[in-house]
């Protein structure tokens, strides 16, 4: 009987555990760095795709330097606008805002 109940106990922390933990849909990273985006790359935008929106490329901390992730092409989702990610400057640092679709 022990084994059982030393069991459970286990199971139950384990699952008390796990709630605490949000999905990986509502989860959020934030990047504060000291290092300053490269500008933009200039690219050309491929023709309308008509049910997509362009997501343009934009640079991303690898933890050591900035890397270019090229544009790509993603569902529309109707009465939405996509806002793509940008570097936004806070005082001596840079902090990243992920992309997100806005009403």
């Amino acid at each position: 009987m022990r084994m059982h109940t030393a069991i459970l106990a286990t199971a139950l922390a384990a699952g008390a555990a796990l709630a605490l933990v949000p999905p990986s849909a509502e989860a959020r990273v934030y990047v504060d760095i000291a290092v300053a985006p490269p500008p933009p790359r200039v690219v050309v935008v491929p023709p309308p795709r008509v049910g997509y929106v362009w997501a343009p490329g934009y640079w991303y901390w690898s933890g050591r330097r900035h890397v270019w992730r090229d544009g790509y092409w993603m569902r529309e989702r109707r009465g939405y606008h996509w806002v793509g990610p940008a570097w936004e400057p806070r005082g001596p640092r840079w902090h990243y805002a992920p992309g997100y679709w806005a009403r």
